[in-house]
């Protein structure tokens, strides 16, 4: 049986990645801030006959972080999904508010690097290998063709830039690593107004990550499979 361990499983697109790895017959690894409040998923593990363990984990605490990810070192884990990201200040500039930007930045990119390294040695373990870091077009320097989101655009292209650092720092240890676009998507940091359901994209993100060559490592990728520019 693989495992896969995802982050922000409280709500969203983490809820959905729980809900149909654990439907496929994976044993998921289903991490939130505070478990005791995530209603949804403590009801998704419920129904999941055992397939869902749901642990704590916060992100923005590296001691607590270091400690979760000592004892899951133990077992190996077949795909690290690092899910969990904040949106921030649509209107903020470079001179408004630094304590506002240097939050996105640490959940969006110090927290998911800090955990993809700290659990290298549990996925170099496992069958498949795998890492996907959830991303954005908006990441896309080439793309971007509109400008603001100064904030938001600024964290993906980083966490962009260290997921192609990754895919060749763990490449001699057989480890594939994408950032992965999952559309815009219906959920509360998209929108209601968005173009797609939260099932639509996930099962696009899945089917992606089942047919993952190493050639594709270091790569963006969108929902539907399309290699997007840097």
């Amino acid at each position: 049986m693989s495992t896969v361990l995802i982050t922000g499983v409280s709500r969203g697109l983490g809820l959905e990645f729980a809900r149909q790895y654990a439907r496929a017959g994976w044993q998921v690894i289903a991490t939130c801030r505070t478990p005791d409040r995530a209603r949804d998923l403590a009801k998704l593990a419920k129904e999941a006959d055992g397939r869902i363990e749901v642990a704590a984990l916060d992100m923005l605490d590296p001691p607590g972080t270091q400690r979760f990810a000592k004892v899951r070192a133990r077992q190996p884990i077949d795909l690290l999904v690092a899910n969990a990201g904040l949106v921030g200040p649509h209107d903020i500039v470079p001179t408004d508010d630094d304590d506002a930007w240097t939050e996105v930045m640490r959940v969006n990119v110090m927290a998911p690097t800090r955990l993809a390294m700290l659990l290298a040695d549990a996925v170099a373990a496992s069958r498949l290998k795998q890492m996907a870091f959830v991303s954005s077009h908006l990441g896309s320097i080439t793309s971007n063709q509109s400008g603001g989101l100064y904030v938001y655009r600024s964290s993906k292209a980083e966490l962009n830039a260290v997921v192609k650092s990754l895919a060749i720092d763990l490449k001699a240890r057989g480890i594939t690593a994408v950032a992965l676009h999952p559309g815009w998507v219906r959920t509360d940091m998209g929108g209601s107004n968005a173009d797609i359901a939260p099932s639509t994209s996930i099962a696009g993100m899945v089917k992606v990550l089942a047919g993952l060559k190493r050639a594709d490592s270091g790569r963006l990728i969108d929902y539907k499979g399309t290699v997007l520019p840097w």
